[in-house]
């Protein structure tokens, strides 16, 4: 069937042209037509791209797996069929052998509790299956990796500043090093969001899309201003969409994992101890901070983080000061303090620590070591 449409010829004035229709796109039905008005209503609610996003895989998953069992419509899910779900997802091995982690299955299943609340609050389903699903618990681990100040240094120095992707490399590792942002929240840096006049930048939409100004550091905002004035310049391709750091072809990092890839590159030619990438200097400044006497709630709102607990997890990497109050209360510790010096197995004996005759640690002699042999 065609259709007509009402245009202006220029010569005759109005008159009725025939346009082909489209072809129709293929019906969306059952669960997948409630996924996308449930996507439809998380940008309602103006959650971040990212968010969605990662949502709608969640549901992808999860609605896949349904298929796979003929399960079309939100009445057929229950209460067992989303533990057989969980228990599926504790068992799914990837494409490695690795299992998936108890975060990311505590996301999916999270998806799929607050699809489902959505289901019940439109009167799409009588009552909701999930409500009464127990979310795995997961470990709130420690950073993995974090700097000291000299690795931190000598990962700085690597960049060639004799370059203009060098000296552009620098002002992103000194602005990682100075304000611990995300990389998201570096990659959408304007060049209006620096002020050095005040010593601060802006971070517009961080996570939860929330504001923050922090401060940053005299050398990371002379490093920016080098950057801005010699090399972004030369370096901006048309149209110039005012971010901050651009790639080599003069475009935003739309691909955070280039981002990634960058710091990577210079933490691995500092020949370091460690291994991370942009992570790892927010774990730094905020660790190193902490040390040097800051307050954990002015380290909170560098962050960004909207739970003091979240911050509170680099009170357990700052060791520093837990070893001086070590070495000033333990016993053993007070005991070689009171013994002029000599406590260590390859000195001379201290009180409590086990020698044999010949003068050989007792940790040796466990370990097979014997003095009279050869």
């Amino acid at each position: 069937m065609t259709l007509k449409k009402l245009r202006k010829n220029p010569r005759r004035g109005w008159k009725w042209t025939r346009r082909t229709p489209a072809p129709p796109r293929p019906a969306l039905a059952g669960m997948w037509l409630l996924r996308e008005m449930f996507v439809e209503h998380l940008r309602a609610r103006n959650y971040s791209a990212e968010t969605i996003k990662t949502r709608g895989a969640c549901l992808t998953r999860f609605l896949t797996w349904c298929d796979e069992r003929s399960l079309m419509e939100p009445t057929e899910i229950t209460q067992p069929i989303i533990e057989r779900y969980q228990s599926w997802l504790f068992y799914y091995r990837r494409p490695d052998g690795r299992p998936l982690g108890f975060q990311a299955q505590h996301q999916m299943l999270h998806t799929v509790k607050m699809f489902f609340q959505w289901l019940t609050r439109q009167r799409l389903t009588l009552f909701n299956p999930a409500a009464e699903i127990e979310l795995p618990r997961y470990a709130r681990k420690l950073p993995r990796d974090v700097l000291t100040a000299q690795e931190a240094e000598a990962i700085l120095a690597q960049p060639d500043v004799q370059t203009p992707i060098g000296i552009r490399d620098r002002a992103i590792l000194e602005t990682f090093y100075a304000t611990g942002i995300r990389r998201r929240e570096l990659a959408y840096l304007s060049v209006y969001d620096l002020d050095p006049a005040r010593g601060t930048l802006l971070v517009r939409e961080g996570k939860f899309k929330k504001d923050r100004v922090l401060p940053i550091g005299q050398r990371a905002r002379a490093w920016i201003q080098k950057y801005l004035m010699d090399v972004r310049p030369r370096m901006v391709a048309d149209p110039d969409e005012h971010f901050l750091f651009l790639t080599a072809d003069g475009t935003p990092y739309r691909k955070l994992s280039l981002v990634n890839d960058l710091v990577n590159h210079y933490v691995e030619a500092a020949q370091v101890s460690k291994r991370g990438s942009c992570h790892m200097f927010r774990h730094t400044m905020a660790t190193l901070m902490l040390e040097n006497g800051a307050d954990i709630r002015f380290i909170q709102e560098i962050l960004g983080h909207a739970d003091l607990t979240t911050t509170e997890v680099y009170t357990h990497v700052t060791i520093g000061k837990l070893q001086q109050i070590y070495q000033a209360t333990h016993p053993a510790e007070l005991s070689r303090a009171h013994t002029s010096g000599a406590a260590l197995p390859d000195e001379s004996p201290a009180p409590g620590l086990p020698e044999d005759a010949g003068g050989i640690p007792a940790r040796r002699q466990l370990e097979g070591g014997d003095a009279g042999k050869d």
